[in-house]
C-alpha cells in the first residue's frame, strides 16, 4: 500500500472499549473479526462493518452472517 499524503496508519481499536460494546439489537456480546473489518453478533447472526476505523452499529445496515 502506498501511503497517501497525511495518511496515518489505521488506528487500533481500544481493547477496553471493545470489551464493553454490545450488539445494538439484542444487547449481546460482540466479537471483533481477526481482520478488524467488522463486529459480529452470534445471537443475531449480524455483522456490523468498520468503515474508516468507525464501527457502524446501524441495525438496518448490518450484514447477515452466512
Amino acid at each position: 500500500m502506498v501511503p497517501r499524503m497525511g495518511y496515518i496508519s489505521p488506528m487500533t481499536l481500544n481493547r477496553e472499549l471493545i470489551d464493553i460494546l454490545a450488539c445494538p439489537r439484542c444487547k449481546g456480546e460482540l466479537k471483533l473479526r481477526a481482520d478488524e473489518s467488522a463486529f459480529e453478533c452470534g445471537a443475531c447472526r449480524l455483522a456490523y462493518p468498520i468503515v474508516d476505523d468507525i464501527p457502524n452499529f446501524i441495525i438496518e445496515e448490518a450484514e447477515a452472517l452466512g
